[in-house]
């Protein structure tokens, strides 16, 4: 099973002079989910290279055994050092795809022309994708076949208003995950702020926050094993 990861190359916290990037945790716990199920993982990103890792999901408030675990991992940091190119990438190569959060893909993942295309032509496949919490709002622009946006009438979860009200960045971040699903015509929903919470919807799988990256990628190994993948 090969599944890609997509990160985010985007590191500027809008105009605040503050650095963004990718959630550590949100890509720590679900590469060693993959890892165990015996999957192939390819790291991919829109500029290539190492992307930007928001420093506040490496403070120790925010560290886990898992984040630890690939920081030491020289494999793992081999290869968060040398992502390829998401325009080099096609989603005829990959059984499935996971998008990891942070801010930072709410700037350049959530307009990426690449990004929409590999979302589209992977559920169009019958594959399985799953994106966590700000990730979630990457799928602002794919559409269905007819036009009409992905998640109009989906099940869906992503990062609630109420959390990015805590982490006071309502009035930084380009659009609101929740509000704008909601916009789309999903059928959004939400948990306790800062708890696990993940949805699915037919190929389609869909995590809240920080805490819901490694239930979200149980849930794509289970459903990638059932369809599979």
């Amino acid at each position: 099973m090969k599944v890609l990861v997509v990160l985010t190359s985007h590191d500027e916290l809008g105009d605040t002079g503050r650095k963004t990037g990718f959630w550590l945790e949100e890509l720590a716990a679900p590469y060693y989910r993959f890892k165990e199920a015996g999957w192939e993982i390819t790291l991919a990103s829109p500029a290539g290279g190492r992307p930007p890792l928001d420093p506040k999901s490496n403070e120790p408030d925010f560290q886990t055994d898992l984040t630890r675990r690939f920081e030491a991992d020289e494999e793992a940091t081999a290869a968060l050092s040398d992502t390829v190119r998401l325009d080099s990438v096609s989603a005829d190569a990959f059984d499935t795809v996971f998008y990891p959060g942070g801010h930072g893909p709410l700037w350049d993942l959530a307009e990426d022309a690449h990004s929409k295309r590999l979302i589209e032509t992977t559920l169009r496949a019958g594959k399985p994708l799953a994106l966590v919490c700000h990730a979630p709002g990457v799928l602002r622009h794919a559409v269905n076949e007819d036009g009409t946006p992905l998640v109009r009438g989906k099940e869906v979860t992503g990062f609630a208003d109420s959390e990015e009200e805590g982490v006071a960045l309502t009035e930084v971040v380009p659009f609101l995950v929740e509000d704008e699903l909601k916009r789309l015509g999903g059928i959004y929903s939400k948990g306790e702020d800062w708890a696990p919470y993940v949805v699915r919807d037919g190929l389609l799988i869909t995590g809240q926050n920080p805490a819901s990256s490694a239930p979200a990628a149980d849930a794509l190994v289970e459903l990638a094993g059932k369809t599979g993948a």
